[in-house]
């Protein structure tokens, strides 16, 4: 990753939006009265008016140019340099206020020698957030306003409410005269111009986001993902992951040498990769070089959410992140998997309950199920699903069915003829599957899931594998030893808090789902560049997982 002085781009950024700040604050007030007489000698009347109006304007978009200059994009410095051109000559233009042009000047030639800091390059938008965009240069608009008028209260012809500073404001934006009569017509004037401008600023900015077009966050063109599924098929048993690198909202970057490749999405800035790189792990080195260097030229944080041990240690090793036990994944072998002894009374009980109700379960590769079925599957399980958007990124396909998967293992669970359950594997290897989908009718019997389990290990050998990837248990290590006798008070505090976390994660049910079918425990992992980092990595997992997810507006007046 690119070094650099991190303490540059924020002092950018504050002074962007100290001078923002300052431009607002001097065209909201009433100017010098002397050097405004001055001015007014060499120029027509009209030009203060409209330089206030505008400077407004330059001061919001400079407060906004802060958040770009923080994460050093490109664009948000060229702005930043035009912004303050454009600050110098209103300063200017509305009362030869001195003062905030040399201040901006200064900052204008400090920031000229900073464009080396400043390399990201911008980051793809949604339509959506032109929503966020308008509601939040709105609130601004609105304080403005207020602040605008307040500011010349000494002026104003009678004593307004509240209900008529709003009425006022609202109009203006949108070049009408409001219910506020001011007793100088400069006053009204000033107002009226600077109200006018925001106006113009709050429609352009949310008509700009609106009609350009949208960039999906993540994309598996079919090249690439042809190239995976070659390196899956040569190194796919490496990595019980490695098949979700095929999920179609992912992107994908190879080695140089295209022997090995990342699968990784963007969320809040943060570049997250999934699981171990897929391919040979001599060319892994390689494919991480170019993962740093795909995030380092758009100022993104590097993460990776899922990695096995060995891909941990040469996360850590090749790319300097540091790494932190995630959990554990549960794996079965099915040889050795059986429904007697004491251990397995629990899942005995409700298998023998669940096929004494009626139930039956069928095992079978997804190119032997007739497209009729598949169809009425994907059906069934969509509304079974009923949440709006499908959870799943590390260990999940968001797919059921499709002509590349043919070697997907699906489990259905049926009653009087009726579909009520399903369990997907996505291929391990030649010789393994990993869950992918779990889903049942939520009015069936309890204990449908371990049913559906029991029978898909005890079908294995009839598939030719040897191993089957189950659920991924968070932080299992510290549940199970914080119950045991003699945990620290620290680990049993941890405990608890996870415990709390339970009511709204599957952290504890997940943990002892898995626990019952007495699975070996691989840990998982994730790494990030720094420990101030992993509240920003955290939630881009919350939101790549959709644990986390935002409103989109204009996705549903679509669908509509």
């Amino acid at each position: 990753m690119r070094q650099s002085p991190s303490w540059i781009p924020a002092a950018a950024a504050a002074a962007s939006v100290g001078i923002g700040l300052v431009d607002i604050i001097s065209a909201v007030t009433p100017e010098f009265g002397e050097r405004l007489r001055t001015l007014r000698s060499y120029v027509p009347d009209v030009l203060p008016h409209a330089a206030s109006s505008a400077t407004v304007v330059v001061g919001v978009l400079l407060i906004l140019v802060g958040h770009g200059l923080v994460r050093r994009k490109r664009r948000a410095w060229t702005a930043m340099l035009v912004l303050l051109a454009a600050s110098i000559a209103l300063n200017l233009a509305k009362g030869l206020d001195y003062e905030e042009a040399v201040v901006a000047a200064a900052v204008l030639a400090a920031a000229l020698p900073l464009r080396g800091f400043f390399y990201a390059a911008g980051d793809p938008r949604t339509r959506w957030r032109s929503l966020g965009a308008f509601v939040a240069l709105i609130v601004t608009s609105f304080a403005i306003g207020f602040g605008l008028i307040a500011a010349h209260h000494d002026r104003i012809v009678g004593s307004p409410s509240l209900w008529d500073y709003l009425r006022h404001i609202a109009l203006g934006l949108v070049d009408i005269n409001g219910p506020i009569r001011f007793s100088r017509p400069g006053a009204a004037d000033q107002v009226s111009d600077i109200l006018l401008g925001l106006g113009v600023l709050v429609g352009a900015t949310t008509i700009y986001l609106l009609m350009r077009p949208a960039e999906p966050p993540g994309r598996l063109d079919p090249e690439s993902e042809g190239r995976v599924r070659e390196l899956l098929e040569r190194h796919g048993g490496r990595d019980s992951l490695g098949y979700f690198a095929l999920r179609r909202d992912k992107s994908v970057i190879f080695s140089p040498s295209g022997k090995a490749a990342i699968s990784y999405r963007v969320h809040t800035g943060v570049m997250l990769a999934s699981g171990d790189p897929i391919g040979d792990p001599e060319a892994w080195p390689g494919a991480m070089q170019e993962f740093l260097t795909e995030a380092d030229r758009h100022a993104w944080l590097p993460a990776v959410m899922g990695c096995s041990e060995l891909g941990g240690q040469v996360w850590v090793r090749e790319a300097g992140l540091k790494a932190l036990e995630l959990g554990d994944e549960a794996i079965v072998e099915p040889e050795s998997f059986t429904l007697e002894g004491r251990s397995m009374r629990n899942v005995r009980q409700m298998v023998a309950r669940v096929e004494r109700a009626g139930y039956t379960a069928q095992v079978r590769r997804v190119r032997d199920i007739p497209a009729p079925e598949i169809q009425e599957i994907r059906h069934v399980a969509a509304a079974w699903r009923g949440a709006e958007v499908e959870r799943g990124f590390s260990m999940a396909l968001g797919r059921f069915g499709e002509a590349g998967d043919a070697e997907c293992v699906a489990v259905t669970a049926h009653k009087d003829g009726q579909l009520r359950a399903l369990l997907h594997f996505v291929p391990w290897g030649c010789d393994g599957l990993s869950l992918e989908l779990m889903r049942r009718d939520r009015s069936a019997d309890p204990g449908l899931n371990e049913f559906m389990i029991a029978h898909a290990l005890q079908a294995a050998g009839d598939f030719g594998v040897r191993r089957v990837s189950l659920n991924f248990a968070v932080f299992r290590s510290a549940l199970e030893r914080g119950e045991r006798l003699g945990a620290g008070p620290v680990l049993r505090f941890w405990r608890r808090l996870l415990l709390i976390a339970s009511r709204w994660f599957q952290i504890e049910s997940l943990y002892r789902f898995n626990a019952k079918f007495r699975p070996i425990w691989e840990p998982r992992f994730v790494c990030y560049p720094s420990a101030r980092s992993i509240a920003r990595v955290a939630l881009a997992a919350l939101e790549a997982e959709a644990f986390l997810v935002w409103p989109r507006p204009w996705e549903r007046l679509r669908r509509a």
